[in-house]
């Protein structure tokens, strides 16, 4: 059997998934994707961005390993301070389950201008909130909302998190909900 490999932007609201719960909306959604497809790693209901579809459970497991760079931008509430960027690249503590877990040093750096990315489905918040800034994180590691903890250990929680890359793919021009076959992911 020849594995066929996909990039899809994940909007705002879905799983990452194919089955389960029937309230909930998944990636099936979108395209008619081959028996045996499967999400590598995962992003929350409520985050955005790249994902990759295979149906080769091998290369998953080398994108899930800790030699892949995944790279996030996120929207934090405030101004994000340099003091702050400087502790999310030499590791934070967060919870992980119950259990206290120091991230790994990762790539941090804020983000001017803000990334252009089309409108959220659901509004993120109004301005009389506060202002917001946007934070690039790269990690090699994935832990449970990992990028969501670490920003707000800092002081900054996030408001809206939006995976950029795995490895040399990047999310590009893909439109939220767009799907494209690839011949494979060459990371």
């Amino acid at each position: 059997m020849e594995h066929r490999h996909f990039l899809i932007h994940k909007p705002y609201g879905y799983l990452s998934q194919f089955a389960g719960e029937a309230k909930k909306k998944k990636l099936g959604e979108f395209h008619d994707f081959p028996e045996g497809i499967m999400a590598i790693g995962r992003l929350d209901e409520d985050s955005e961005g790249l994902l990759l579809l295979t149906t080769d459970g091998h290369v998953s497991e080398q994108v899930r390993s800790k030699k892949v760079e995944k790279e996030y931008y996120a929207q934090v509430d405030g101004l994000i301070t340099d003091a702050a960027i400087q502790q999310l690249q030499t590791g934070v503590e967060i919870g992980i389950h119950g259990v206290k877990y120091i991230t790994s040093p990762c790539a941090a750096r804020r983000l001017e201008p803000a990334p252009a990315f089309a409108p959220r489905t659901r509004k993120i918040r109004d301005d009389r909130h506060g202002p917001t800034s946007w934070v690039s994180i790269t990690v090699t590691e994935g832990k449970y909302r990992q990028i969501r903890k670490m920003t707000a250990a800092v002081g900054f929680p996030t408001l809206r998190l939006v995976r950029v890359r795995v490895g040399e793919i990047r999310l590009g021009d893909l439109a939220p909900g767009a799907v494209r076959e690839v011949a494979g992911f060459g990371l």
